[in-house]
Parts: structure tokens; C-alpha cells; sequence
């Protein structure tokens, strides 16, 4: 948590605002997925999850619950790489985009899982150093 002053500063957060507005804009542009209302607002709701709850976590100001969002986080990652797998199988979106907006979330997910190694490691030093004291 020392690491960044606010959530703003996290590449992962900018990355994630990014995607979560890019998904938007396709929801809004695309006339099959701006007709079909259930899966437009799904899709709106899971991407832009994905840099609520880094700003969520980030805020509460502990590593544990930073962790906890996190993981909420990348689970709404997931959720969106689901989305454009169905997007792709009923023929809303063609192969180009899908690939674009699938290696997009890959790279915000495995972003989200190394922050949440790195603050799960600097948990176990302050353990050890709890015991040492």
C-alpha cells in the first residue's frame, strides 16, 4: 500500500478505467449489443467492476481488504472475458475484436494477480516481523 499514495497512481487501475470506458463505448456504438439490454448492461456492470473494486479495496487502507477487492476485481475480470466469449459464439463481435478485448482483460487479470502476490508477500514479512518484535 506504501507503494502508491492513491488508487489513480496504480497501472492496473489506469489500465482497468481504460478498458471499462473502451467497453462502454462498444455497448453504446454496436447495434446488436446496444439492442440486446440484459447483456449490454452485464457487460457494462463487469467491466467497470473491475476499477470499482481496486478504487474500493485501495480506500478501506488495509493490505487485507486491498487483497479481498483485488480478487473481486479479477473475478470480474474473468466475468468480462466470459462475455466476449459469448459475444464472439452468438456473432456480435467478429475475431479482431474479440482477441482485442480478450487480451486486454488477460493483461488487466494478470496484472491484478501479481499486485495481489506482491501485497500477499509483504503480508508474511509484516507476520515475521510481528514475531520478531
Amino acid at each position: 500500500m506504501a507503494k502508491y499514495n492513491s488508487f489513480e497512481e496504480m497501472e492496473v487501475y489506469q489500465k482497468a478505467l481504460q478498458f471499462g470506458v473502451k467497453v462502454y463505448k462498444l455497448t453504446l456504438s454496436d447495434e446488436k449489443i446496444a439492442k440486446d439490454y440484459g447483456l449490454k448492461d452485464q457487460l457494462q456492470r463487469a467491466a467497470l467492476s473491475i476499477s470499482n473494486n481496486i478504487a474500493e479495496g485501495f480506500e478501506r487502507e488495509t493490505k487485507k481488504e486491498l487483497i479481498r477487492f483485488l480478487y473481486f476485481s479479477k473475478g470480474s475480470a474473468g466475468e468480462c472475458r466470459n462475455m466476449f466469449n459469448f459475444l464472439l459464439s452468438l456473432g456480435y463481435i467478429n475475431n479482431d475484436n474479440y482477441y482485442e478485448y480478450k487480451n486486454n482483460v488477460l493483461e488487466i487479470s494478470k496484472q491484478l494477480g501479481n499486485y495481489i502476490k506482491y501485497l500477499k508477500n509483504l503480508e508474511k514479512q509484516d507476520k515475521l516481523n510481528q514475531k520478531n518484535l
